[in-house]
């Protein structure tokens, strides 16, 4: 078996680009970059890289061509633009971008004779390579297995499946949850201030009541799954209440409700239904039902 390393070709050399670029280049794997702006690539081409002076020629040079750049729809202008380049290669692309985006340029490279495997990356570039950064895959399973071993180089991957858009459906999910314990975090803060109470003095009692609280997570899941919504220790109606202490309190200190307004009027819809006694997790179908 030969032990050559497998020659990867990188396009776009954002942040996140050159992070896989150097990664790849620290392992000893020949590197090919390109970049509308030529100026990203002269410090990988120092640390050894090739430049390629089109993205075609990149592609070409590539056994595992990695694309990032900024949005999917500059990656399907900058790979329409080198289409003739794309036959036989392996592609995969880490571009942010919808289930649909990925799903449409796996469509499209099987029309041009191309493998298509798609990656959402959960990392900051500065951790690329290091056990803090893990990439889920979907799409080719071919692509995923010929070339984990470079892959992996990047962070813990996770092959989800067949479909090119599961990876995307996946990161957009988590992404809005992320943005909304992000919410939830800025109000808190917000009104720890009006308060008198420093960010750094509330955020560590936050964190821990925080761990204390994401058990309950699994707990909502299996019931949102089930759709099995028995109530328990945390109805719809408590939380109602609750949450109405809240955003009073808010008020008084002159905070507006402007991130928790939207998750109450999810659970007065649930209430005035008649489910006031139901688990709060059912305040998932108000999402459902306006779908």
């Amino acid at each position: 078996m030969s032990t050559t390393p497998e020659h990867i070709t990188v396009i776009g050399l954002g942040n996140l680009g050159r992070a896989l670029a150097e990664a790849f280049l620290r392992h000893g794997h020949p590197t090919t970059v390109w970049n509308r702006n030529a100026d990203k690539a002269e410090a990988l081409v120092a640390a050894g890289a090739t430049e390629a002076a089109t993205a075609a020629e990149a592609i070409a040079a590539g056994d595992l061509v990695i694309v990032a750049l900024l949005d999917s729809t500059v990656a399907r202008q900058v790979l329409e633009g080198a289409a003739d380049a794309v036959a036989g290669r392996a592609l995969v692309n880490v571009t942010s971008g919808g289930p649909e985006h990925a799903r449409e340029l796996a469509a499209w490279a099987a029309e041009h004779g191309a493998e298509y495997l798609h990656g959402a990356v959960y990392a900051v570039p500065q951790t690329i390579g290091t056990t803090e950064s893990s990439i889920s895959y979907s799409g080719s399973e071919a692509v995923h297995q010929r070339g984990q071993a470079s892959l992996d180089l990047l962070g813990k991957g996770t092959f989800l499946g067949a479909d090119a858009g599961l990876a995307s459906s996946y990161d957009v999910a988590i992404l809005a949850g992320m943005y909304g314990m992000i919410g939830g975090f800025l109000h808190a803060t917000a009104m720890a201030t009006a308060a008198g109470i420093r960010a750094t003095e509330l955020t560590p009692m936050l964190l821990s009541w925080l761990s204390d609280a994401f058990p309950a997570l699994s707990t909502f899941a299996e019931e949102i799954d089930g759709g099995a919504y028995s109530g328990g220790e945390s109805s719809l109606a408590m939380n109602q209440a609750g949450l109405t202490t809240i955003i009073r309190a808010g008020q008084g200190l002159g905070v507006p409700a402007d991130t928790l307004l939207p998750i109450k009027e999810l659970i007065d819809r649930q209430i005035a239904a008649g489910h006031g006694a139901a688990s709060l997790s059912r305040a998932v179908e108000s999402l459902r039902s306006a779908a």
